[in-house]
């Protein structure tokens, strides 16, 4: 009876237990398992071993999820053979960092073409054939530490930045985003660039080799905290002031990392790059499980400093205790799932342990249920987690977006400048048009307007970059023969091109090559190639423009034998504001900036060869065909030539050369000159015009032939540009001020650069007046004429007190030691009838041309003068305190015979030598 009672409890037992089991087995076939595979470029820094990290943190919420992992050590060929092994292993989905764009670009592109979900994490490949795309902004990045610096330390100074790998796109992206973010910070400049490939010992030597920029320096910003720790020993190292701040990126937790830095004062503070990780698992599920996502997914950003680092850590260590807490539930889990396992394995065996099995497999139920809310607790937690870090980014958002007003309010201004400009330009070529007043100020308004059309050019381009920025520029194609258009474009450019001996020709196989573009987008890149090749071409060169069509595109070059450029500035050429150091053309550094992102819409490119001082060759590229282009993007409308020459006149009219004053070879000459540095023709041209009219003028367009003119002609004074070609001006001056033959000429510098240090830095390289632009006249007039009457009046102190004392005194070091070596010539040869002016520029080391101007300048007097009066100064105090004879005396002080001697004493004090001696003893 009690066998039979056990029995029918058993076997309901039993089924029940069965049902169990059976409806386990369902769910757990329900609840598919995946395969995801993560290949990572190179895994052994630190930020890099944070985003591991945390996916596998997320991953800990997907215990039934597989996960791949695979580090190709920097190398691609590696990498490419890791990601196939991976695609042989039927993964589910691809996640891949990959180490370089081009190579791992067909491997990418192979996965997503047979279906496989593909994640680009960090940094994209050189195709958009991806699932998804998880990273941060590095433009934003580089950006959000200068606004940072900008408002955290409000004063100025001299900011030194330490970068990433040359050429690599994080580097990059992060310098163009600092030098942005900077710009409405006037105090703030960057005095020193260097290179430290991410790597501390890299930083800190490179930092060795600019000593002097580190003493004058009070930031540092370095493009990762590794080698801003590096960039701390050396200032700790050098003693330096330890008030200099010093900036990193990455703000990673654990270790020697980022947050540690800030919290121990290594550095000031860092900005948040984050990894991805979490959010890139996250995507994956989201894709693997068919929910909605974000192909594009760029991560928020925010700077740490000692006000908030310790909340981060804090937040840091929360998170890696829950990490904990997960990973020992999850190992319990692991080892509750073997426990079921065995028990499913007793059950099938036999049913002896029939009641065993229901005690192991409720406990089995009950861990189940247990874990499940200890994962529901995991959930809450991270979602709190969740919801501090999107107020800390919404804090960050708020900030973006008053940057974002700022910018806005800019480019307002620079619509607002088009009609003031339209209301000068109009009435200006009305005012042209008329003889009577073209007669009586004819060079001052084509200078008027030729600079209004410059200043529409760079307003123009201000604004379509703004657009291009925030996609609000739209493309409108139509098709037409781009030969045609091209020649159009080069006719309009063939005057300038004549008045500089310039050959500008175009090559064309055919006459006819119909391409889809927009006409008012694409002149304005061919407009800016010929503008810069005309600019940079030189006398009698050439510019060839080439236009033909191979396989599925249609290319246009231009090409010039003239400058060209150094593999330093091709790296940044199309990089906006960029400018060469030492080019003799100035402009606004958007041009090539711009004509790149306009290529980019027509889904077309631009590229530059060039070779120093040989050629430079860009080439633009337009898919042939309209099939890139949408719908909307196309219209069938013709050519209009008109608006075409409106756009050429923008760029061709700052082509025109100011015309050459004719010099009058038969006027009088002034009594007093001024050589005239400077490298802007056109200003160049108005000085000399303005000046030639009180005194003589003598021009120059860069430092050497200035410094030749100073030189050759030794002017009275010397008005210079600070910005020129190869030397700058505080150079020039440095150089001319520690020359004998030039120390004395008074030398004004002419500027944009404002600041109260700029004006100070200049006036320490010894110029006499800083005078800033854009600058009066008037002012400037006031400025020479001053110097000029000072140097007038040093002269007739100089030449009385040589008359006085026999020793001249000078403010000036080196024209004092000029005027005593003189002297002393002079001195010790008074008694040599034979010394003459050869002797004393042989001995003093100039010409004899040079020594007339250098004593003209200083003593106002000739050299024969100056000796012949210390000759009779001398006798004069021999007769008076000596008892030598006349006869004697007269060869002492150099006379060949006394009656000479006497002729020459008596026209300069009215009396004999016998008389004057006889006249002293009474």
């Amino acid at each position: 009876m009690i066998k039979s009672r056990l029995f029918l409890f058993s076997c309901p037992v039993f089924f029940v237990l069965l049902t169990m089991l059976w409806t386990g087995c369902t769910e757990k076939k329900k609840h598919q398992e995946f395969v995801i595979g993560f290949s990572q470029c190179i895994g052994s820094d630190l930020w890099r071993k944070g985003m591991l990290e945390e996916m596998r943190m997320e991953l800990s919420l997907h215990p039934d999820a597989n996960f791949i992992y695979a580090d190709a050590d920097g190398n691609s060929k590696k990498q490419v053979e890791q990601v196939k092994k991976m695609l042989d292993q039927n993964i589910d989905l691809l996640i891949i960092s990959p180490n370089e764009a081009q190579p791992l670009t067909q491997v990418v592109e192979e996965a997503y073409k047979k279906g496989i979900p593909v994640i680009v994490i960090d940094r994209k490949t050189a195709s958009s054939l991806y699932t998804a795309y998880v990273g941060a902004n590095n433009y934003q990045i580089g950006k959000m530490a200068a606004e940072y610096l900008g408002a955290a330390w409000k004063e100025k100074g001299n900011v030194i930045e330490v970068m990433g790998l040359p050429g690599s796109s994080p580097t990059i992206e992060r310098q163009r985003g600092f030098a942005d973010g900077l710009k409405p910070f006037k105090g703030l400049r960057i005095s020193k660039e260097v290179y430290g490939d991410w790597l501390k010992p890299n930083a800190a030597a490179e930092l060795m080799k600019i000593q002097p920029e580190l003493r004058s320096a009070s930031v540092i910003f370095a493009h990762n905290d590794v080698m801003a720790s590096g960039a701390r020993e050396i200032v700790k190292k050098l003693n330096l002031n330890p008030g200099l701040k010093i900036i990193g990126v990455d703000a990673l937790s654990g270790k020697g990392a980022g947050l540690e830095m800030v919290s121990d004062g290594i550095i000031d503070a860092s900005v948040l790059y984050p990894t991805g990780g979490k959010e890139a698992i996250s995507t994956a599920f989201k894709i693997l499980n068919k929910e909605p996502f974000s192909k594009e997914n760029t991560l928020a950003s925010l700077v740490i400093d000692p006000s908030n680092v310790e909340l981060m850590k804090l937040q840091w260590n929360k998170i890696r205790s829950q990490q904990k807490d997960i990973e020992r539930q999850q190992t319990l889990l692991d080892e509750q799932k073997v426990l079921f396992k065995d028990q499913q394995m007793v059950l099938n065996v036999t049913v002896i342990t029939l009641v065993l099995a229901i005690v192991l497999g409720g406990l089995a139920f009950y861990s189940l249920l247990e874990n499940r809310k200890i994962n529901k607790n995991l959930e809450a937690n991270n979602q709190e987690i969740l919801s501090q870090r999107n107020q800390l980014i919404e804090m960050s958002e708020k900030a973006k977006l008053a940057t974002e007003a700022k910018l806005n309010f800019f480019t307002n201004m620079s619509h607002e400048f088009r009609t003031p400009l339209t209301l000068i330009l109009s009435p200006l070529e009305d005012l042209l048009k008329q003889e009577k007043i073209k007669a009586l100020a004819g060079s001052n308004l084509k200078l008027i307007h030729k600079n209004v059309f410059r200043l529409l050019r760079l307003i123009n381009q201000l604004i379509e970059y703004r657009k291009i920025e925030h996609a609000q520029m739209k493309i409108k194609v139509s098709e037409n023969n781009l030969v045609e258009f091209i020649r159009e474009i080069s006719d309009s450019f063939q005057h300038n091109a004549q008045k500089r001996n310039i050959g500008l020709r175009m090559v064309a196989k055919k006459t006819e090559l119909m391409a889809w573009f927009d006409a008012n987008m694409l002149d304005k890149v061919i407009f800016n190639l010929l503008s810069n090749a005309l600019k940079f071409s030189r006398e009698h060169g050439t510019i060839t423009v080439d236009v033909w069509q191979e396989a599925a595109f249609i290319y246009v070059s231009v090409e010039d034998n003239g400058a060209g450029m150094s593999e330093e500035d091709l790296l940044h050429v199309f990089e906006h504001f960029y400018q060469a150091e030492g080019s003799s053309t100035k402009g606004s550094g958007l041009g090539l900036s711009l004509s790149k992102e306009l290529m980019r819409l027509h889904h077309g490119d631009i590229v530059v060869e060039s070779i120093k001082n040989k050629r430079t060759r860009f080439v633009v590229s337009l898919p042939a065909g309209n099939a890139h282009f949408s719908e909307a993007e196309q219209r069938q409308e013709q050519l209009d030539k008109t608006e075409l020459y409106e756009h050429a006149r923008i760029y061709t009219t700052d082509l025109d050369e100011p015309a050459e004053q004719e010099r009058d070879v038969a006027h009088p000459l002034k009594e007093q000159s001024i050589l005239l540095i400077e490298d802007n023709p056109d200003l160049l041209n108005y000085l000399s015009q303005k000046l030639s009219a009180q005194y003589e003028v003598f021009t120059a367009a860069d430092a050497e032939q200035g410094i030749a003119a100073a030189y050759r002609e030794v002017p009275d004074l010397i008005i210079s540009d600070i910005v020129l070609p190869g030397m700058s001006g505080r150079e020039l001056t440095t150089q001319l001020k520690s020359d004998l033959r030039t120390s004395h000429i008074p030398i004004i510098l002419l500027t944009a650069q404002g600041s109260l240090e700029q004006q100070i830095f200049g006036l320490e390289s010894m110029a006499d007046t800083y005078i800033v632009k854009p600058f009066n006249y008037d002012y400037l007039m006031a400025s020479a004429k001053n110097l000029l009457k000072t140097r007038e009046l040093l002269k007739a102190h100089y030449t009385s007190d040589i008359s006085s004392s026999g020793k001249p005194q000078v403010s000036r070091s080196l024209d004092k030691k000029f005027l005593n070596d003189f002297a002393g010539i002079v001195e010790e040869n008074l008694g040599n009838e034979n010394f003459n002016v050869d002797d004393i520029a042989k001995t003093i080391g100039i010409s004899r041309v040079q020594l007339y101007r250098k004593v003209k300048a200083l003593l106002d007097c000739s050299i024969t003068d100056y000796i012949l009066n210390r000759r009779l100064k001398k006798a004069s105090y021999l007769l008076i305190n000596e008892s030598y004879s006349i006869a004697e005396i007269t060869y002492m002080v150099g006379f060949s015979t006394p009656n000479y001697f006497s002729t020459v004493f008596k026209s300069k004090y009215g009396v004999t030598p016998t008389e004057f001696k006889r006249n002293k003893a009474l």
